[in-house]
């Protein structure tokens, strides 16, 4: 069994909480702006992945965008979380800290805050 398989999909599982996290924290985001930060912390996402992920909150109601004109190029779509973005994040969010506590308690990793 290749490690990387399974690495590979833990990373795609929590990709949807993480770009949520990151338009959260950051009020609205572009997308080069998001995968920058998703290379940053080691989650490495193609542009392929990121796009249709990015529609399909949007389609759902998660997200909304607006366009902002750009002096070196076409215009730039910045995303930013709806209310019903935010409250699917937050219980996104409280989902993965039960997860992780009970993955620390199984492992027996000590007991951490994990948000």
């Amino acid at each position: 069994m290749a490690i990387e398989n399974t690495e590979s999909q833990m990373r795609k599982g929590l990709l949807e909480l993480c770009i949520l996290g990151i338009i959260d924290r950051e009020a609205e985001a572009y997308p080069s702006d998001i995968l920058e930060q998703l290379k940053g912390s080691k989650l490495m996402v193609l542009e392929g992945t990121l796009y249709p992920l990015l529609t399909r909150l949007k389609n759902a109601g998660m997200l909304a965008y607006r366009w902002e004109e750009s002096l070196s190029g076409p215009p730039r779509k910045y995303y930013s979380l709806t209310p019903e973005g935010t409250a699917f994040y937050r219980e996104l969010l409280q989902t993965w800290c039960e997860l992780a506590r009970a993955v620390d308690e199984l492992t027996g990793k000590p007991k951490q805050e994990h948000a």
